[in-house]
Parts: C-alpha cells; structure tokens; sequence
C-alpha cells in the first residue's frame, strides 16, 4: 500500500454488521486497486470491528471514535484520517459493482471537475425489487441550479477531487445526520464542475433500518434549517429553483403529518404546492392514508441510508 493511495474510501459505520461483508468485499473486487478504507466505528456494539478487522487487508484503517456523533460529524473525522487524492463513499449497507472506480476516475480528467456521480440500482428489501435509480437525463459541467431543482446525485457514487474538498469553507456539516451529502454536494457545485457516469455501478440498499425510516421527521427539520440559511447564501437565494427545495420540503412535512395523525395541518400545507407530482402524492395520501407508506422523500429526490 502506497501512503497516498489514488481513492480513499470514508466508510462510517454504527453497528451495521449486517451487510458490512458484502460492502467490504465490493471494494476488495475493484478492478483498480490503488485505494484505501478509511472506517470509522462511531462506537458500535455489534461485530462491526471484528468483521472488518478479520480481513487483515493493509488497505484496510480502523479508528473508534471517542465519542458517538451524529452521521455527519463523523463524515469529518473519518475524511481527516483520508490520504487519497480522491475521496469516495461507501456505506455499511450498499455495495459498489467491480469497474466503479476505474470507470469513474477518468470523469476527472478535466481539472476544473470538482466531483462526480454514477447512475445506481435501488434493491429494495421492502418492495423485493430492484431498480434503475436515475432514469432522466443528468446534467454535468456548472450544474448548480440544476441540482436544486432534481439532486441526481447520491453518496454512494459521489466522488470528489481533494483540492476541491479542501476548496470548502468546511468540509461536511457537523449538525445534521441524514442530509449532510445534499449540503455537500450544493456546495461544491458553487465553484466546481460535476460529471456523470450514465452506467449503474453501485447498488443501494433500501431496508427498514435506513436512516430516514429511524426517524421520519428528522429529514423535515434538518431541512427546515438548511433552507434558511440557503436564503441569505449566495449564489444559492438567488435561484429560482431554491423553491423546488421548498416544496419538497412542504412535501415532506405534510406526510411526516399524515403519518403523525394530524391530517389537518397536513391539509393546510397541500394548499402551499403548486399542482405537480407531489401535490398528487399527498392528495392520495390525504384522501388514502392507510394506502401510504412510511418513505419519507428526499430533498431532491436522492436516497438516505445510514
């Protein structure tokens, strides 16, 4: 293992033996082997550290936090320990198909590309089907006000350029647990170019234990406090797509109510959207509640897994 290997991969994990092998082994697949895993166990209590110590990899780094954070603090301290000129990430519960990194490295060939993504496949334990992620066009190159309308990107292919990490102000936000890679990734956009890889080389895993599942409200409150400071930040408020957040977010709030049992607050925030998907979603769920399940959506439309 050389000391700055081309791709390090920020691998967080809180008790998540269950599929921990299976994503370890994708990594150790790579057709491009100059890498490294960066784990760090936010303090588990399962066999999470005797799995991944058991491959005896020198590729592998292992650090136990001293104290538990939420998801995104713990982004920062594992991504402090990286020495790679690129940085990947790979949760404890998706997987990444062989070519991944050799596919998607040479997206970077343009300096001004600041980070990258892949289309993915959604196998979903709940639904016992597997799917295409992204099945409309993704743009690339200044894709700022883009990506606020329709976030295509998630963090299970987001790779990102060092220097343009380290370009940041910070690198994740320290107070929020589910939507840190949508922050992240709107950032980067301000200043850098993304690219895109049409071939699905990733797989996500959609399961009862996802983070947005654990806590359904959470989505709604961190975004509440990301959409405020989003209107003083430039170029960000100036938009006109920064209310496509907004609707999502009036979205998400409306079936975190259903779900809740106050249908009436929830009736109050279907008169807020514009006629569109979304409002129809929450037409059914109004009129159907017991029809509707527990996915609370995304800003943007991406995944949340822990």
């Amino acid at each position: 293992m050389t000391e700055t290997p081309m791709v390090s991969v920020i691998m967080n994990c809180f008790d998540g033996e269950t599929y921990l092998s299976e994503a370890l082994d994708s990594v150790l697949a790579q057709t491009f082997e100059d890498w490294e895993i960066v784990f760090w166990d936010n303090q588990s209590t399962d066999r999470s550290a005797e799995i991944f110590k058991s491959y005896g990899d020198p590729r592998f780094r292992y650090w136990y936090a001293p104290d538990h954070t939420l998801l995104y603090e713990a982004r920062n301290y594992a991504i402090e320990q990286a020495r790679g000129e690129f940085i990947a990430f790979l949760d404890t519960d998706d997987r990444w198909l062989p070519q991944k990194l050799e596919e998607q490295l040479p997206l970077f060939s343009d300096p001004s590309v600041g980070f990258t993504c892949t289309n993915f496949w959604v196998a979903s334990l709940l639904r016992n089907k597997t799917w295409l992620a992204l099945t409309k066009s993704v743009p690339t190159g200044w894709v700022l006000h883009e990506l606020l309308r329709r976030n295509s990107v998630a963090l299970l292919t987001l790779m990102v350029r060092r220097s343009a990490l380290e370009s940041l102000d910070y690198h994740c936000d320290p107070r929020y647990h589910i939507i840190g890679d949508f922050d992240l990734v709107l950032r980067l956009a301000e200043n850098w170019k993304m690219d895109y890889l049409t071939e699905p080389v990733a797989v996500n895993r959609e399961h009862w234990s996802n983070e947005t599942r654990k806590d359904p409200g959470r989505l709604a409150r961190e975004m509440t406090v990301w959409l405020k400071e989003a209107k003083e930040r430039e170029p960000m408020a100036s938009s006109p797509n920064l209310r496509y957040v907004e609707w999502n977010l009036t979205y998400s709030r409306a079936m975190h109510m259903i779900h809740s049992g106050e249908r009436s607050a929830a009736r109050r925030l279907f008169g807020e959207l514009p006629w569109g998907r979304n409002k129809l979603r929450l037409l059914a769920a109004l009129l159907f509640p017991r029809l509707v399940g527990r996915r609370a959506k995304p800003p943007g439309g991406s995944p949340r897994t822990g």
